[in-house]
């Protein structure tokens, strides 16, 4: 039900957002100096993202659909199509007893993240940043009404100790479905997203922190002298179907996304109008929202045409297009699941069944090219395949049971 209200209120064409009246509360309104932030936070995160043109930004709605889906699109050379996969989505409760915001997943995101080898790790390999979206859940909590700062830094502390434990790539703040005031809560005030997000930031410097414009937070982006937009990465429209410039003061147009489609909803034609219209206007980001199980690559390919002058390729399926690996010579014995293109150090590989120093024999397909290497990290002696080899006591030197990472191109 929830995914129906939400499919409802995005297809509008006009964004109204509901300016909440600003209650007095007895926060801390303490002064939160720029030089509290390490100078290491956004332009990491920023540069390690993508290539050039516009950022391709997925939602996927993991109650239905599988994440591991992102990892699937690539463009017509071999870069993975998407450079943020978003998993919507985990949520902020209220817990009554200590009447205090809460981290809460459901069973199905619980599935993604304790399943990570196979959910996560393989789209992180294509080199596609993985981050959590946080959402109300109708029990009062939000971003926009902690009782004090210290409440804002305790909330972001359960956040950034979930990216650190499943290995994410960040956090991206829905400010939907709160239902401020119930359970006794407060309504939206001035400072505590701010005061959020600054938290977050410090605990974070080298992740991305995005913001999907909608809700009271979308009008309480400053406080204090400090914008929002100072420490985030990117902000997107929210109404799907439209064009519409998020106003984050301390963004830039490359960290912006007015463009917004609902793949299942959204139709080619608008698609690929907003693509023209991202693209003229050199922003950095457009955004998709809820990829189906389905092979939906010819609608993929309306906009990355236009973005990227590259149809998008699906490697769906039973996985037959990559890279396999082999336990014995002449592709004998235990074999990896299809590796698609991307760089592959030995964790990322072991998501794929690779064991270290095992492989004997490989398949590639035609036109790709395999670099694998003695070491981890890409580091120590390199062979360079451009075909397979069903022996590798032939190469030279014998690279023989010692590959550990790999690069696919």
């Amino acid at each position: 039900m929830l995914n129906l209200f939400r499919s409802i209120r995005k297809n509008l064409l006009v964004l109204a957002i509901t300016t909440i009246a600003v209650l007095t509360y007895s926060c801390k309104k303490d002064h939160l100096p720029e030089e509290t932030i390490p100078n290491t936070d956004k332009d990491v995160a920023l540069n390690a993202v993508g290539v050039s043109g516009a950022k391709s930004v997925v939602y996927v709605e993991v109650n239905n659909n599988d994440f591991s889906n992102v990892g699937k699109y690539s463009l017509a050379t071999g870069q993975a199509l998407f450079d943020i996969g978003i998993i919507f989505a985990a949520n902020i409760n209220y817990n009554t007893s200590t009447q205090q915001a809460v981290l809460y997943f459901n069973p199905q995101v619980t599935n993604v993240l304790n399943n990570r080898a196979t959910t996560i790790q393989p789209v992180q390999a294509r080199g596609t940043k993985v981050l959590l979206s946080i959402l109300g859940n109708h029990q009062g909590a939000g971003f926009c009404n902690f009782p004090s700062q210290a409440a804002a830094q305790a909330f972001a502390q359960q956040l950034a100790n979930a990216v650190n434990t499943y290995g994410l790539d960040g956090i991206d703040f829905d400010d939907e479905y709160a239902d401020y005031g119930v359970n006794g809560t407060g309504q939206p005030n001035a400072s505590s997203f701010v005061y959020l997000i600054t938290a977050l930031r410090q605990l974070m410097p080298n992740k991305i922190i995005s913001f999907y414009y909608y809700g009271p937070a979308a009008s309480r982006l400053s406080y204090n002298g400090v914008t929002v937009g100072s420490r985030i990465n990117y902000s997107w429209n929210a109404i799907y179907g439209t064009f519409s410039v998020p106003n984050v003061p301390g963004l830039t147009t490359a960290s912006l996304g007015p463009a917004a489609v609902n793949i299942t909803a959204t139709s080619a034609s608008t698609a690929t109008n907003l693509a023209n219209q991202t693209k003229n206007g050199n922003y950095g980001v457009y955004l998709w929202y809820n990829l189906p199980n389905n092979d939906v690559s010819g609608y993929l390919t309306n906009v990355s045409n236009v973005l990227y002058t590259q149809p998008t390729v699906y490697n769906g399926g039973g996985g037959t297009t990559g890279v396999k690996f082999y336990q014995h010579t002449n592709n004998g014995g235990t074999a990896t699941s299809s590796i698609p293109k991307g760089n592959y150090t030995l964790s990322q590989l072991q998501a794929y069944g690779f064991v270290n120093d095992w492989a004997s024999s490989v398949t590639i397909p035609s036109g790709w090219t395999v670099i694998m290497y003695a070491n981890d990290n890409f580091s120590g002696t390199s062979w360079t395949l451009t075909s397979g080899n069903a022996n590798f006591t032939t190469l030279s030197p014998n690279a023989n049971d010692v590959v550990s990472s790999v690069r696919i191109q």
